[in-house]
This record gives structure tokens, sequence and C-alpha cells, in this order.
């Protein structure tokens, strides 16, 4: 005989009403014009200007540029994602409360912070003490992901098994020390998950960051489309989506075999 599956709650199936309605809404809140979007004029005038990215420029100068803003913004990932490891480790022990309760509050209302606002918006505030170029766009990507990696790294120092660290303070080890041999050897692995997953992202995000002047491929983009240099454009595109893809796999193999 089946087992009979127990019955639903009504607050599941309020709450699944209410987010058809919050669809709804947001739908009907919206001026779609969905008509005028597939309207043969509109996927003429598309067409038309997917045209002008083709082909793309090949030249051997201007891929040399394109190589060296590749590289920029691959600079601007790593160092930026390196520098949020170090900040996110310094606000995750006092965010997982090793350091009581009013600097565990503290630091987790200082992660809110820095990983609610976006890296674009990072980006514009520094640009005005940093000025135009990189340095802007990694301190930006540092600051983000401090917050993302702090309170990431924070979830799992709570988490990990409390006994071995506690054996080791039993036994006359200094707090540091047992931290260090007992609760890090545990949380290491899932932390540089964490690191390789956030720099994939950072990738993403420092190709995007040059728009609003913080270098790299971004800004090579956004100087040629304002140029309307089409195919010169189609280029830098090009780029990023190479550099999205290798970065993409080397983290997903380093992340396999740190799961191992």
């Amino acid at each position: 005989m089946m087992p009979v599956a127990p019955p639903r709650s009504k607050s599941g199936w309020l709450l699944a009403l209410a987010l058809v309605a919050l669809v709804v809404a947001s739908f009907a809140s919206m001026p779609l014009q969905l008509a005028a979007f597939f309207s043969a004029e509109a996927l003429a005038t598309t067409s038309e200007f997917l045209q002008g990215f083709a082909p793309p420029e090949l030249g051997t100068k201007f891929l040399l540029k394109c190589l060296n803003a590749t590289a920029e913004t691959l600079s601007m990932s790593a160092l930026g994602t390196l520098l949020a490891v170090f900040g996110g480790l310094a606000l995750a022990l006092p965010a997982a409360g090793r350091f009581g309760r009013a600097p565990r509050a503290l630091t987790r209302a200082v992660l809110n912070v820095l990983r609610s606002i976006p890296e674009l918006v990072w980006a514009s505030l520094l640009l005005v003490a940093a000025g135009l170029g990189p340095f802007a766009g990694t301190l930006a990507l540092a600051a983000h992901t401090s917050g993302v990696l702090g309170r990431l790294f924070a979830d799992a120092l709570e988490n990990a098994e409390p006994l071995p660290e506690q054996t080791l303070r039993t036994n006359g080890a200094a707090p540091m020390a047992a931290f260090f041999y007992a609760t890090l050897p545990q949380t290491l692995p899932q932390m540089m998950s964490y690191t390789l997953y956030r720099w994939e992202n950072n990738i993403r995000a420092a190709a995007v960051l040059g728009v609003v002047g913080a270098g790299g491929l971004g800004q090579m983009l956004k100087y040629h489309l304002s140029l309307f240099q089409m195919q010169n454009a189609a280029t830098v595109v090009l780029c990023m989506l190479l550099l999205v893809a290798m970065v993409d796999a080397i983290s997903f193999a380093m992340r396999r075999a740190l799961t191992r």
C-alpha cells in the first residue's frame, strides 16, 4: 500500500498565490509594447544594427590593444578578489561571533553595507578619489567582494564542528593556535571554493566596470560604441566572452579538485 502524501498547508498555497499575484502585477504595471518590439520595422532595424558588427576587426595593432585590455581586466579581477579574501577573513572572525555579540552585530552590519552596494556604484564613488583607470575598478571589486566573502566565510566558521578546537584549548593550546590547527582546516576547502566562484563573478564585473571609466575591456567597449565603431566593439565583446569562458573553465576545474 502506497503511503498517503501529507496534506499541503494553507500557508504554502497562500504564498504561491501571492507570488503569482506579484508577477501578474509586475507585468501589468510595466508599459510593455510587445507588438512594437516584434514588428517588421523593429526586426529590420535590429538586423541592420547587428550586421554592423560583422566582420570583427582583426588587425594586429587592434588585437594587441585588446590583449592588453584583457590582461588589465584579468589583473583587476584577480587583485580585487585577493584583496577581498584578506578583507573578508578579517571581517569574518568577528562576524562569526568569536569576539562577542556586539562586535558580531557591528561587523555583520558592515558586511551588509559592503555587499549591498553594487560594483558599478562602488566604482562610480571611487573614481572621484582614485581617478579613471583600473585602480578604481580594483578597489570597487575588492569592496563589494569583501562583503560577500566575509559573510560566506563567517557562516562557514559558525557551521564548523567546534569539538576539535575545544579539545585543543582544553589541553592548553592558545585560542589562535587552536583556531589555525582545528577550525581553519575544516573550512579552508569551502572558503577556497567560495573565493574561486567569486573570482568568476569578478571577471564578468571587471569587464563591465570599464563602462564607468574603470579600465579594461569595458572601457574599450564604451569608447568604440560611442564612436559607432561596431566592428571594433565586436572584437572587444569576443575578447570578453573568451576571457569569461577561460576563467570559468579554470575555476570549475579547481573547485572540483577541492571538493574531491
